[in-house]
């Protein structure tokens, strides 16, 4: 094969449903460390050989290859979300143009897989050779990995720790690290195990929400959000807002004053450690909240993920529909979480909202959030962060 350039596109692969990825392997099959790994949130190998330019698409400057690797392993697998196997994905396969005419492989004698390489570019006598591979993982995912030599829990699902994690009580730092592992779980398996993100938490507290401060349910809440900011903040660290017709931002919560923070400021009124609850009001007016996240997103390096807890409510409808667009071009994912039985309006409608850059919201409603594993609120609060990530690299709203 002569050239040093190549590009293989993917039939069939679109982020979010049929994952692209690469895997830099030595003469033994192995990579050398996780970085070999090159997927949507580490787009480029650590020297820069191989890229990903889009979900269906890899550059590889065959002349940047180390020379310890011997093989780049091109594969697709099926996103968590999506039933089924690679069998049923119409067209799959790869076209390889650089090297002369473009040379086409169609993946073949797949039935039950969620996995598979697709073709392996490998040296051979000096130079560089292409071969149509086909071979797949009913498994999935995480099969692949095992078996090119990336421990999945080194590589994602063993969980990040924090500063401040061993000054909680042992019944406290257990029920954390439990939470922990489920968080980083479910960013392995959507592949966003590397990701870092600033995490915002909003907590609605209008009048409505009474009886939810005084049985401690928003106290639970935020305790189970903590792991998440853990996983994907750079410190471990959770912002906070409450929110009524007007905001009050909360001192960060830093995992070491778990046990402690939420009694000190989840009220719904009064003053408490210098801190007005009476003044941001009791009714609904969203439009100050989300302004004052997209605001303080501007000054943050990394993209924000928010947290937005509420019973509804939602007056200034159209307002917010509006703005919602306006912040598509934002580097903010919002992902509303609906606490009891309500009429959530808008949020509701947000999959469908027209004019937005990039889908950049998310809604799902819990009828009682206690009675939700911790697994699954995880796996359904950052259900479409990942792929917001993606949508909003390729629109040049993150990088």
């Amino acid at each position: 094969m002569s050239g040093t350039s190549l590009r293989i596109g993917v039939a069939g692969a679109s982020q979010g449903t049929v994952d692209l990825f690469v895997l830099q392997l030595t003469e033994n099959r192995r990579v050398r460390t996780d970085n070999d790994l090159v997927f949507f949130n580490q787009p480029a190998s650590p020297e820069g050989a191989v890229r990903l330019t889009d979900g269906s698409t890899v550059d590889i400057n065959l002349g940047q290859v180390p020379a310890e690797v011997d093989m780049l392993a091109v594969a697709v697998s099926l996103d968590d979300s999506v039933p089924g196997s690679l069998a049923t994905v119409p067209s799959l396969g790869v076209t390889v143009s650089g090297v002369g005419d473009p040379v086409r492989a169609m993946a073949g004698d797949l039935s039950s897989e969620r996995a598979a390489l697709l073709v392996e570019v490998y040296r051979r006598a000096g130079g560089w050779k292409i071969r149509n591979v086909s071979q797949g993982w009913a498994a999935g995912l995480s099969a692949v990995l095992r078996e090119h030599g990336i421990d999945v829990a080194e590589s994602g699902s063993e969980p990040r720790t924090a500063p401040g994690e061993e000054k909680l009580s042992l019944k406290k730092k257990e029920k954390l690290d439990l939470r922990k592992r489920e968080v980083a779980k479910v960013l392995l398996t959507k592949q966003a195990a590397a990701v870092r993100a600033r995490v915002v938490l909003v907590l609605d507290k209008t009048g409505s929400m009474g009886s939810a401060y005084e049985d401690k349910v928003v106290h639970r809440v935020v305790e189970r959000m903590v792991p998440v900011a853990v996983q994907l903040d750079e410190d471990g660290t959770l912002e906070a807002y409450l929110y009524a017709n007007n905001f009050l931002k909360l001192p960060d919560l830093r995992v070491g004053e778990l046990e402690t923070w939420p009694q000190r400021f989840l009220h719904m009124e009064d003053m408490h450690e210098g801190l007005d609850y009476d003044a941001i009001g009791y009714t609904n007016d969203e439009l100050p909240i989300i302004a004052e996240v997209l605001a303080s997103a501007k000054q943050s390096p990394l993209p924000t993920l928010v947290l937005f807890f509420t019973d509804g409510g939602f007056v200034e409808e159209d307002e917010i529909a509006e703005l919602m667009v306006r912040a598509s071009h934002e580097p903010v994912f919002w992902q509303f979480v609906g606490i009891g039985e309500a009429d959530y309006g808008v949020l509701e409608k947000l999959d469908e909202l027209p004019g937005r850059l990039v889908d950049n919201a998310g809604f799902f409603a819990l009828d009682d959030v206690d009675k939700v594993s911790d697994s699954e609120l995880y796996e359904r609060v950052l259900a479409e962060f990942p792929a917001w990530l993606q949508a909003a690299r390729t629109a040049g709203i993150i990088r």
